[in-house]
């Protein structure tokens, strides 16, 4: 059975009672009214998970009633129902924020459809709202980067001033920098933080599935296509939208991003009618796009339309001041009882270990590094070099700041080097190396090819043993 509480607003007795009765069948608590006054003091009164309401009523239409609802609870899915449907409508109903515009003479199962997708994209809201809530309670704030370097504070200044902006972002930084955290942060200084905030990573996706997962598709679109989807960019509305990674995309996902970026509305896969979305856009890439598009692997067009305010973040290596801090933050996420004070925990040649080091997988790897030595540690009063890993504390990969200038050796050089030594470790597993270094799968796939490497023995990286991420993998 189902549940959720939905408000139906109608002038019409039987309509009101024949939705009130098939959606009571599908588990559903419903409250009827019969003017659009009445709807707004219900809601004043009581709180609703989804709210339908005929367009064409006395003295408060569907629209005044939307915009009403919308003022006392801006989460609210609201269904617009009409007899007579109209295009015009139909727009100004999605633009003032509608979920959705149904006919009346539509068919059950495609209203309760409609009610099933509006009630999940309820819960995703209001999962998002709790989470946050709890957290500020909590006094945690994982959205924000932890340092106090000149250049994080630089970012973090940045941060504060565009995050009241509707501007859309695009995000640089090595893998492993903290991208997602930057655009996390910006949304939740932002008036758009009590709505959703959605990711997507968009190289760890084939093209025709990371379609479907950006603008949704419709029942019989394709095989498996068993019933209408709506896409991350319908369930972002109102909120912000994080593409990852966006310099993997093809070049066909690009016309599509760039139409659903510029003319803020999306067609879903097999779809012919246009749905308007409103959120904001902050994309991130490891990638340098100019040189991407004058290569003619982006479009250009794009790139501008995303880079109205850009964010580059500092790999660990140039802010290693952050080190010691960025360990005390970690020490207090996996070491039971701690409360701080790293000098009484950790070794002052463990620290030193951590301090020479180049961090190639940037602060993520510093991480899992941390979380290792507290797992494994031998003496469980303090962490000592030997339970780092063995390129750590025996000094390799020592900090860059002075040795690529000494030796020449350029930044893909090095990740290059350090790509094949964990390949080599982990016997050429890529998912367990992808791990280790800290990136997607997809992404290290997409190196290996680039760099031409290939295991002892073979002429070429096998492509057999690589899968995508599937799309559980997405965060909403």
């Amino acid at each position: 059975m189902s549940d959720g509480k939905i408000l139906i607003v109608d002038d019409e007795e039987s309509m009101c009672q024949f939705l009130s009765i098939m959606l009571r069948k599908e588990g559903y608590s419903v409250t009827v009214v019969t003017s659009g006054a009445d709807a707004l003091r219900e809601m004043q009164k009581e709180r609703y998970d989804v709210l339908m309401t005929d367009i064409q009523m006395p003295r408060m239409d569907g629209i005044q009633v939307l915009s009403g609802v919308k003022a006392i609870d801006h989460n609210i899915p609201v269904i617009i129902m009409t007899a007579y449907a109209s295009e015009k409508t139909a727009i100004e109903a999605v633009n003032n924020g509608a979920f959705y515009y149904l006919n009346k003479h539509a068919k059950n199962d495609e209203i309760k459809m409609v009610i099933r997708n509006a009630m999940e994209v309820r819960k995703v809201k209001t999962e998002n709202v709790q989470l946050k809530r709890a957290l500020s309670t909590a006094g945690g704030n994982p959205s924000r980067l932890t340092g106090k370097s000149e250049e994080i504070t630089k970012v973090l200044k940045l941060v504060t001033k565009i995050a009241a902006a509707e501007s859309n972002v695009l995000i640089y930084g090595e893998s492993g920098t903290g991208k997602e955290l930057i655009a996390r942060s910006v949304h939740e200084q932002s008036h758009r933080a009590e709505g959703p905030f959605v990711t997507i990573n968009c190289g760890a996706l084939p093209e025709g599935l990371l379609e479907s997962e950006l603008f949704g598709h419709v029942k019989g679109s394709f095989t498996n296509a068993i019933r209408d989807k709506d896409g991350l960019f319908k369930v972002a509305c109102g909120g912000t939208f994080f593409l990852d990674e966006i310099g993997d995309t093809s070049p066909a996902i690009q016309v599509k991003l760039l139409r659903a970026i510029q003319e803020r509305e999306i067609i879903p896969v097999g779809g012919v009618k246009p749905i308007k979305v409103d959120t904001r856009i902050i994309a991130a890439t490891n990638r340098d796009l100019e040189k991407e598009v004058q290569l003619g692997n982006f479009r250009a067009d794009l790139y501008y339309r995303l880079n109205v305010i850009q964010v580059t973040l500092p790999p660990l290596r140039e802010r290693a001041d952050d080190i010691p801090l960025l360990v005390d933050h970690f020490l207090k996420r996996y070491r039971p009882g701690y409360e701080g004070g790293i000098k009484s925990v950790m070794s002052s040649e463990a620290l030193d270990a951590l301090l020479a080091y180049s961090w190639p997988g940037n602060v993520r790897e510093l991480e899992n590094v941390i979380e290792r030595a507290v797992i494994l540690q031998e003496d469980e009063n303090i962490i000592v070099a030997s339970d780092l890993p063995e390129k750590i504390c025996n000094g390799e990969e020592g900090n860059p700041s002075i040795s690529l200038r000494e030796s020449g050796i350029t930044l893909e050089e090095l990740e290059r080097k350090y790509m094949v030594k964990v390949l080599s470790e982990t016997g050429w597993h890529k998912k367990r190396a992808a791990d280790v270094l800290g990136i997607n799968p997809s992404t290290l796939y997409r190196k290996i090819k680039a760099y031409g490497l290939h295991p002892p023995g073979s002429m070429a990286a096998d492509e057999d043993d690589f899968e995508y991420e599937d799309e559980e993998s997405l965060e909403v």
